[in-house]
């Protein structure tokens, strides 16, 4: 009995739509349920960040008195608009005002976010649920509402705080004050930002196994013992991302200082870099000056991220390697 085997030409039609049912479960298909991801990316992302960093480049030119048609075109400024926004005193006010008022704010945030969760990962702890819930939850309120409501909590004349303070015979003093007004703004961060790092340091804590602690016990480590040398080590990734996150949301800080604005006359329109270029985008029409100072904000955000994360990296990611 003979055996016909196939040959090559028979192998290499068969061997054709295998290939191309590969090619489209291996390419075609993960690339298609990445596309509208990638398409929002493109539109909402890549393009305004391009187009913005296009208009920091450009200046507006007026062609004699700027009322005819065709008396204002755009005309390239090379560098100019970068070095008007890093010799400008307004912008470089605002960023020593952000410093100031991130180092008030990052350092008692992050070790309220800390206490808290270790005091809620305590075994003698009560009524966890609620505590969580009720320390989460002023981040769920939006930053201009949790600003209206503390902004008229500052006021001498609404104020229930000041109120109280008349009625024994003393006078509060005013936190929109000029001098005091950076602390009123870091007690709304505050206020909002303690609950969402904490749910992420408690996350942690309750991802460490728990044979550690039972060990720690066995030799006699207190719990405040091993808080300090088995609980706060553990977390330190999360430590660390919450800072970074933390660092970003400083340098960005708009909606506080913007709303208490109307409030209170301490705050100018160039209290923080963002209201700086949202007057110059939107007061001023300057959308080329905005634009480079923009630029310069989020280098300025990337180089610090990117320097904190190389400091401690070694520390905080070591042992995860």
């Amino acid at each position: 009995m003979t055996v016909t085997r196939p040959g090559p030409a028979a192998d290499t039609a068969a061997g054709t739509p295998r290939k191309s049912k590969n090619f489209k479960s291996r390419v075609l298909i993960p690339y298609a349920m990445l596309a509208p991801g990638i398409i929002l990316f493109l539109v909402f992302m890549a393009a305004p960040i391009i187009y913005t960093l296009v208009l920091s480049f450009q200046k507006k030119k007026v062609s004699g008195l700027g009322l005819g048609k065709g008396s204002q075109s755009t005309a390239f400024a090379g560098l100019d608009n970068y070095v008007s926004a890093l010799t400008d005193p307004e912008f470089l006010g605002s960023v020593l005002r952000v410093l100031t008022y991130g180092l008030i704010l990052i350092p008692l945030m992050l070790g309220f976010a800390l206490l808290f969760a270790l005091l809620l990962d305590s075994r003698r702890t009560r009524a966890g649920s609620f505590s969580r819930t009720a320390i989460f939850l002023p981040y769920a309120v939006p930053a201009v509402i949790s600003s209206l409501l503390w902004g008229f909590l500052y006021l001498p004349g609404v104020s229930p705080f000041h109120f109280l303070a008349r009625q024994f015979g003393m006078e509060l003093p005013s936190l929109l004050d000029p001098n005091l007004v950076t602390f009123a703004i870091c007690n709304i961060a505050l206020w909002g930002g303690v609950g969402f790092n904490m749910i992420v340091m408690y996350t942690s804590l309750k991802a460490v196994p728990s044979e550690i602690y039972e060990a720690a016990k066995l030799d006699g480590c207190s719990e405040i013992q091993t808080a300090l040398r088995i609980k706060i080590p553990i977390i330190a990734p999360s430590l660390v991302m919450t800072a970074l996150f933390s660092m970003i949301a400083t340098l960005q800080v708009f909606a506080e200082p913007t709303t208490l604005r109307p409030l209170a006359n301490s705050l100018s329109t160039s209290w923080s870099p963002l209201m700086l270029v949202y007057r110059d985008a939107f007061t001023r029409n300057d959308v080329f000056s905005a634009a480079a100072t923009s630029i310069v904000i989020a280098l300025a955000t990337f180089i610090i991220s990117f320097l904190f994360l190389r400091i401690v990296q070694k520390r905080a990611f070591g042992q995860e390697n």
